[in-house]
This record gives structure tokens, sequence and C-alpha cells, in this order.
């Protein structure tokens, strides 16, 4: 009787003058995810993020375009996983709820899970985002019905399929928009849960 190898995990965390929070993301989503393949895209730091993310354990990779969509396509295109999680480098979300979320894609056979920021809670939204999230959202949900209630999250669960199928036109903090309208689009089957 055979038994099917474990799914690769790979961390994929995009990073723009991090230093300060790099080496708490990396050592919290080792704790989280131990078997995951840790990376960290710089684009472009003009502090030591880079250093520190690889003294941290991470391999680092660099991405000369700038611009937060420039580092998701080189991500997804570089990498080779079965399962990817995505998160900031500034430490606002929660690496324990990784592995629920990774769980909930290999078991529910999704494309996409989107770690929601709990909006009561301060640090997890810079000034102006929150109301931002909220009109973006409206527009979405108007358009292909109320799926996400916060569609800007830096923090995503994909598949495979989703990663491989991704055109990313987009070169800055649109990406996450394009993520959700790609995800839905296409009616890949999605999930969003609280952190």
């Amino acid at each position: 009787m055979s038994t099917s190898p474990p799914p690769r995990i790979a961390v994929l965390i995009p990073c723009f003058n991090e230093e300060p929070s790099i080496a708490k993301v990396v050592a919290d989503f080792r704790a989280a995810l131990p078997d995951a393949a840790l990376y960290v895209f710089d684009n472009n730091s003009t502090d030591r993020t880079a250093a520190v993310a690889a003294a941290a354990g991470a391999t680092v990779r660099r991405e000369a375009l700038q611009g937060k969509g420039n580092v998701v396509r080189r991500m997804f295109a570089d990498v080779e996983a079965d399962v990817y999680v995505m998160v900031d480098g500034d430490a606002t979300y929660d690496a324990q709820a990784a592995p629920g979320m990774v769980r909930q894609i290999l078991q529910d056979k999704l494309d996409m899970v989107v770690g929601a920021r709990i909006a009561s809670a301060q640090d997890a939204y810079r000034l102006g985002h929150r109301a931002g999230n909220r009109l973006l959202s409206g527009a979405v949900a108007h358009f292909f019905g109320k799926q996400f209630s916060d569609m800007l999250s830096g923090y995503r669960v994909f598949s495979r399929r989703f990663v491989k199928s991704f055109p990313a036109l987009s070169s800055g903090f649109e990406i996450e928009t394009e993520l959700t309208v790609h995800a839905l689009e296409l009616r890949m089957k999605t999930a969003e849960v609280p952190t």
C-alpha cells in the first residue's frame, strides 16, 4: 500500500523595509508550519530586511520591479509548491491561524482562503484602510455577491491551481483586489476565516 507524499507548503512573504518585524514573522511561521519552505521576497528595501530574513532562516529572493503586484507575480512564477501561504512581513497577521487555513484548503479542496482581519484589532489596519476596505468589499459584493468581508487582506492561502492560473496584471497594492476578483470571476471555491 503506497501513501502519497505530504503536500509541499510554501510561505511567501513579500517585503519592503520590514527590518523591525521580519525575523518575528519568519520565526512565527516556522513554528506554525515547521515543514514549510519560507521565502522572503525583498522588493528593493533600503534597510536590512534581506539580511535579517536570511539570518532568521528564510530563503531570500529579490524582485527589482517596485510594487507588491510585481513581487506577487515573481513569487507565483518562481516557487513550486502544492499549497501557498502568502503573508505580509509586518507582523500584523497571526501565524497560528495558518495550519487551520492550510488544512481547510486541502480538506475542502478550495482554491483560496482569506484570513480576514478582526475589525476590533486596531493594529490590523493602517489609517484609512478600514473605510476603504468596506467600500471596496461592498462594490465587489454588489457584482459578485457577498463572499468576503476583508478583500484587502494580505494573509491568504492558495492552491497550486490558483497560483499557476493567476495572471497578475497589477503592479502595486491593488494586487489583493485582483486576487479576489480572479477567484470570483473563475468561480473558484473560496473561504474566509477570521484571524
